[in-house]
């Protein structure tokens, strides 16, 4: 039997290697987004759903046209991507095809988070696709040195910075990257509204005439809403460029607009995923035209919002990390995502009387503002 000393030694040598441990893996936390955007762009996920759930190497290779010559390296990439959680891995069995020689021993499955990768309903790729776009991921680079010096015009936002544009120049005057950006949203959107009203539809939706989605870009949310409740007159408002590329939706009619000028009036003002891309000061001009949009609180009148409230939600530290991390995303475009305070006091300053927050949506959470 060792020494006490021995003992504490063991223990603290060990304290130091766990200490290495949580620094290099998140050193190498990248290397896991770059792994996951490159499934995303090679298709693995649709290569294992046409093979039936489950697939080889040899056939997701196949599937996603690699060069025989890449096979040994994806499955590399597929085991960083199992380990990851995105798919599963299995030995195979001797009821697999046995002509399939593919120099392994695994087949690859979908796990419940790959399964969000395809079909049509709830496929979430386009809005991670847009959200791991270079556009989004090079200005990370810098950002230490955007923290460290004072650089010209200091106050621009990281994004703007690196690619000398807003992000909003960006996605307007970029075909390729505007359609990138809606089926983004569009994605996202047909997959949150369908969780929303099935878990509290009845009670923010309920007894509401009319609605105007505010960004609302290709109608996704507000088709969501006016099928859910047909007796709401929906109407969505965006930038003239956005409203000129929306599909024609039944039920809906299309408003070209800046919420930063007017917002055209309803019962309702319902803002989804819009409020984290601007600053406090802007936000309040923003929450600020939605009261004057809508009728008094007794008459029905409220603003419905879409987004995160830090420390909401599942009280896991998975929630809370993705909450946080989102925050820097959208802090180099010159947004915030907010704590409760921080909601409370923008809130306030535009001039709502009270708030309620229904932490119903995982990382995001429904907020209802009443004048």
């Amino acid at each position: 039997m060792g020494s006490i000393t021995e003992q504490q030694q063991c223990t603290d040598q060990q304290g130091l290697l766990d200490a290495q441990l949580e620094l290099w893996h998140s050193t190498f936390a990248f290397i896991k987004s770059m792994a996951f955007k490159s499934a995303l762009q090679l298709g693995i996920a649709d290569a294992i759903h046409c093979h039936g759930g489950t697939a080889t190497l040899t056939q997701i290779a196949t599937k996603a046209a690699l060069h025989p010559s890449k096979t040994p390296c994806l499955r590399r990439l597929m085991r960083v991507l199992t380990v990851a959680g995105i798919f599963s891995i299995a030995a195979k069995t001797s009821s697999d095809d046995d002509d399939d020689d593919d120099g392994g021993d695994h087949v690859y499955g979908l796990t419940p988070a790959s399964r969000l990768l395809v079909g049509s309903s709830q496929n979430l790729t386009p809005t991670l696709s847009l959200i791991l776009d270079n556009v989004f991921v090079s200005p990370f680079l810098d950002l230490g040195t955007w923290f460290e010096h004072e650089l010209p015009a200091a106050d621009l936002p990281l994004f703007e910075l690196s690619h000398g544009k807003n992000v909003w120049d960006v996605v307007g005057h970029d075909p390729s990257m505007s359609q990138l950006f809606n089926a983004g949203m569009v994605a996202d959107t047909s997959f949150l509204m369908d969780i929303a009203i099935r878990e509290c539809g009845g009670v923010v939706f309920q007894g509401i005439s009319s609605l105007v989605d505010v960004g609302g870009g290709h109608g996704a949310a507000a088709q969501a809403i006016s099928v859910a409740f047909p007796g709401i007159q929906c109407t969505v408002m965006d930038l003239a460029h956005v409203v000129a590329t929306a599909p024609a939706c039944a039920g809906l009619s299309f408003v070209a607009g800046d919420m930063f000028e007017a917002i055209p009036p309803a019962n309702a003002v319902f803002l989804k995923w819009i409020m984290h891309d601007w600053s406090d000061t802007e936000c309040v001009t923003i929450l600020r035209n939605c009261k004057k949009a809508i009728p008094p609180r007794d008459a029905g009148g409220k603003v419905i919002i879409v987004d995160t409230v830090v420390g909401a939600g599942p009280p896991n530290l998975k929630n809370r990390e993705t909450q946080v991390m989102s925050d820097i995303f959208f802090m180099i475009v010159n947004g915030t995502e907010r704590d409760e305070q921080e909601w409370r006091k923008i809130i306030f300053e535009a001039g709502f009387s009270d708030y309620k927050i229904i932490p119903v949506l995982g990382v995001r959470s429904i907020i209802e503002l009443y004048p």
